[in-house]
């Protein structure tokens, strides 16, 4: 069986698709991949099949600012955020995506949450997609303006936008809305922190992983922003009023160096990219921007967080860990200071460790990739 996965080109969107697309990759079946050719060395070490198609980020960017009619597309602007997603990401990708999956064949698309090319190959083809989640379910408000502008393209060539045949959720039971009710064709799949390609997974079983300073040693905390918001001058003060707390590892995002971050740092450790599964272990406390990869791959090892969300989905998860007490959101415009607060109430409180806990104990028992893949490939006959 042949699945074809698509995605926007950020690490942020394609790394959840990574387990799924394994899973099918270890059944047997024929993977490919849809998205920016900057993600070829990443596929490669999958053995899984990249179709380059499309320009990067700052191209698609500048793109959906002109067609905004904004200035500067490093401004949070929702029309920006619509154009990017929905507009410019088709108008530049969607032809020499149709063509490199009418070639492929698929017998299923799977487009991530905010993806609209890879329903758009669907609807083209007319094949059948699932569309797979971050995390909460985004309200309407949010997916609204993008499907608005994203049906002018689909119109455009004589097609509507697709329903997805099924809705893969690996939102656990914890962080779901009060609110919430289940999208038709809901297939729950359980989330997992990023690995390294080769390396095994690791269960969600809600164990105690942490190394929680009980016996009055300091406590160890992962300060993680993600690929695109660990910019120095978001970082560097928070590090500043962590430093004397707790001892500190800090991701470095795509483009930053140690270097850019001064020096004088005695329990401050700097990483690379590095996927999440190998930072985690004898961490107490994550420290994260809320993407959706970060903040459920925390979780399903039974951690507690700090989220301090910087833009797009990343209040969604903010907001339903601090829900669902599971650790602190600090919102802007409050500082490091508030952080640095936050990080005290999470690491004194049993309760948020508690809830983090429990919460991975609901992941474990969510159907694995595997299990998904399995389903999926009956389904489809």
């Amino acid at each position: 069986m042949r699945i074809l996965f698509s995605s926007t080109p950020q690490h942020g969107h394609l790394l959840p698709e990574l387990p799924l697309a394994r899973a099918f990759r270890d059944r047997g079946d024929e993977v490919a991949v849809i998205t920016s050719a900057a993600f070829g060395p990443l596929f490669a070490a999958e053995g899984i099949t990249l179709f380059p198609v499309g320009p990067e980020i700052p191209e698609l960017l500048a793109e959906a600012a002109r067609l905004a009619g904004v200035d500067d597309p490093t401004v949070p602007d929702p029309a920006v955020a619509a154009e990017l997603f929905a507009g410019a990401r088709i108008d530049l990708t969607a032809d020499e995506a149709i063509a490199a999956a009418r070639e492929f064949g698929p017998a299923l698309i799977i487009a991530e949450a905010t993806d609209y090319v890879g329903p758009l190959v669907a609807a083209s083809l007319e094949v059948p997609y699932a569309k797979l989640a971050f995390g909460p379910l985004i309200p309407t408000r949010f997916t609204d303006v993008f499907d608005a502008v994203a049906e002018r393209r689909y119109k455009e060539r004589g097609l509507a936008l697709p329903v997805p045949t099924w809705y893969l959720d690996p939102c656990p039971e914890a962080l779901q809305d009060q609110d919430w009710q289940e999208p038709q064709g809901r297939l729950p799949l359980r989330p997992e922190a990023h690995r390294g390609p080769g390396t095994p997974g690791t269960a969600a079983t809600g164990a105690d992983t942490t190394a929680t300073a009980a016996d009055g040693t300091r406590p160890k905390v992962l300060l993680s922003f993600g690929t695109h918001f660990a910019a120095p001058e978001v970082l560097r003060p928070v590090i500043d009023a962590l430093a004397s707390r707790a001892d500190l590892v800090v991701t470095l995002g795509l483009t930053a160096t140690a270097a850019d971050f001064g020096d004088g740092f005695e329990h401050v450790e700097f990483v690379g990219f590095t996927p999440l599964a190998e930072l985690l272990d004898g961490i107490d406390l994550v420290v994260t921007h809320g993407g959706a990869g970060t903040t459920m791959g925390t979780l399903a090892r039974g951690l507690p967080m700090v989220v301090v969300p910087q833009g797009a989905d990343q209040f969604l998860q903010a907001g339903a860990v601090a829900g669902s007490r599971t650790g602190v959101a600090v919102m802007p415009p409050a500082g490091a200071r508030a952080v640095a607060e936050a990080v005290v109430e999470v690491l004194g409180s049993e309760e948020y460790r508690d809830n983090a806990r429990r919460t991975a104990e609901q992941i474990a028992a969510m159907p694995s990739p595997r299990e998904v893949a399995d389903k999926l490939a009956a389904l489809l006959g």
